[in-house]
Formats: C-alpha cells, sequence, structure tokens
C-alpha cells in the first residue's frame, strides 16, 4: 500500500490482519525496512490486529527526500499524516530510529491518534558506544559491494552474535542493484546532519517521556550495547507505569535476534491495551 508522507513524499507500506482490526503500526530502525517487522505482523495479522509496518522516507520502497529532509521532526509529521490516513488510533512499535521517531510523535500535535507505545531497545539515553557503532555501520559502503557475499561479511561483522546466513537471497530485500554492484537499500544522505543520533536529542526526548500516560513497552535486548541496564533503569524513573521486557540472547537488533521472543512480548502487551 502506498500512503502520503511531509510535503507529499511517497511511504511504502504492508498490511497483516484485518480491515477492522485494532490498528498497530510498526516503524523500523536505521538502514533497516518494513520487512525487518514481517514475521510479528503476519502473527499479530493472525491474531486479529490491523498490522500496518512502513518504510520511513529514504527507506526500502518509500521515496527518497530530494531536498536530503530526514530531520526528526520530518519523520514525526510523515508518522502523524500515516495515522491520520488510516483513521484509527493506534499502537505505534518503533525500533531505534522508529521508536525515537514513535516518543517524539506523542508530544506532537495529534499525538492523542497513539494509544499505546512500544519502544524496542532505544530509550533517552542511549549507550554513546553503541550509537556510534551503528551510525559507522551505517556510513561504511557508501561506494556499495561487488557481490552478495561481501555484503554478507559486513552484517557478520556488525551482528557477531548471529551465525553468518548460509543464503544471502534474505539480504536482497535490503539492497539495490545498480550496474552490477550492491548498495543499501535506503539513501546515504540520511546520515547527514547526524540526524539518527538519538544522544542528541536527550532533552526532548525526557521531555516527552515524562509526559507519556498511555501504556508504554520497553523490549530490551540483554546484549544491547545501546540500552543498558542503567539506561533503562532511567528510563522507568522517566516513565513509572512503563513495562519492561529483557530478551536473552537479543542485542540492539532485538526483533531479529529472537523473533518469537520479541513477537510473543509484543502480542501480549498489545492484546491487552488494543482489546
Amino acid at each position: 500500500m502506498r500512503l502520503r508522507g511531509s510535503g507529499g513524499l511517497e511511504l511504502a507500506a504492508d498490511q497483516f490482519g484485518p480491515a477492522d482490526g485494532p490498528l498497530v503500526v510498526f516503524l523500523h530502525g536505521g538502514g533497516q525496512t518494513r520487512h525487518s517487522w514481517k514475521q510479528t505482523g503476519a502473527k499479530l495479522g493472525a491474531a486479529g490486529m490491523r498490522v500496518v509496518t512502513l518504510d520511513a522516507r529514504g527507506h526500502g520502497d518509500s521515496a527518497w527526500a530530494e531536498d536530503g529532509d530526514y530531520r526528526r521532526d520530518t519523520m514525526v509529521r510523515d508518522l502523524m499524516l500515516v495515522l491520520e490516513q488510516l483513521g484509527a488510533p493506534a499502537v505505534v512499535v518503533g525500533a531505534s530510529m522508529g521508536g525515537v521517531t514513535g516518543l517524539l510523535a506523542t508530544a506532537a500535535p495529534g499525538g492523542e491518534a497513539i494509544k499505546a507505545l512500544v519502544l524496542v531497545d532505544i530509550v533517552t539515553r542511549p549507550e554513546r558506544a553503541g550509537i556510534e557503532r551503528v551510525l559507522d555501520f551505517l556510513g561504511k559502503h557508501r561506494d556499495g559491494f561487488d557481490s552478495l557475499e561481501q555484503v554478507a561479511d559486513a552484517v557478520a561483522e556488525y551482528l557477531p552474535h548471529r551465525p553468518r546466513p548460509k543464503n544471502t537471497d534474505g539480504l536482497l530485500r535490503n539492497l539495490r542493484e545498480r550496474d552490477g554492484r550492491w548498495y543499501w537499500h535506503w539513501d546515504p544522505d540520511m546520515l547527514s546532519g547526524r540526524v539518527e543520533d538519538a544522544s542528541a536529542m536527550t532533552g526532548q526526548m525526557e521531555a516527552a517521556a515524562r509526559a507519556l500516560t498511555i501504556p508504554v513497552l520497553l523490549v530490551r535486548g540483554l546484549r544491547s550495547d545501546v540500552v543498558s541496564s542503567e539506561g533503562a533503569a532511567a528510563f522507568q524513573e522517566l516513565v513509572p507505569h512503563l513495562q519492561l521486557v529483557e530478551i536473552g540472547g537479543a542485542a540492539h537488533t532485538a526483533a531479529g535476534d529472537d523473533n518469537d521472543s520479541f513477537t510473543d512480548a509484543v502480542a501480549k502487551f498489545v492484546l491487552g491495551v488494543a482489546l
């Protein structure tokens, strides 16, 4: 399905489940696509949820911003317009970049359309070293790759806790082929001005967190180098009513590291607030 973002920019999305089910909108992390949520979306859809997984601007099959506008407030406006077009209050699930967008959107005009929030391995005070590692990975390989094997090597280096995939076909959904080379399926200009650096937005994020009255779930990977136990505890002080689920064996990419445990945690929370 196609939706409209800020400035009329076209956004790609997939939908699972019945059209009249409680709405759950998934926002992926930086450098990812809506396909990160495919298994979770299908399972929640089968449970009666109306699930919409969205490609952020400049990612996946969504349009790239010709003016290079990937500022966080622009992504928030994208989300608010998407919720308006979907026409129902939603549970918003956001990982990393998508979590920051979701959190800030709760404090934006129209934020009452978000009736519950799931943050996947992102808090208001993430670990600087972890953020730097993410940015370093996203900033590499702007000149592309010669082969899918090179892509698999790069992913294995970034995610050493995961087995290196034996079949590289699964990488295709995150790549574009051009002139015989493979490139990431997102606009490298999104890193201009370090717009992905959540640690530079602490004050704005903490103000939004303090104002939260809706149900909130924080999912943390126990092996995460972005959200520490101290960071999670500090966030709990800002949002005393939040629920915390920690997934053993999962790192910052919790949904992909242990999809079954992640989906179970999200499904339990979403069903609890949506029904």
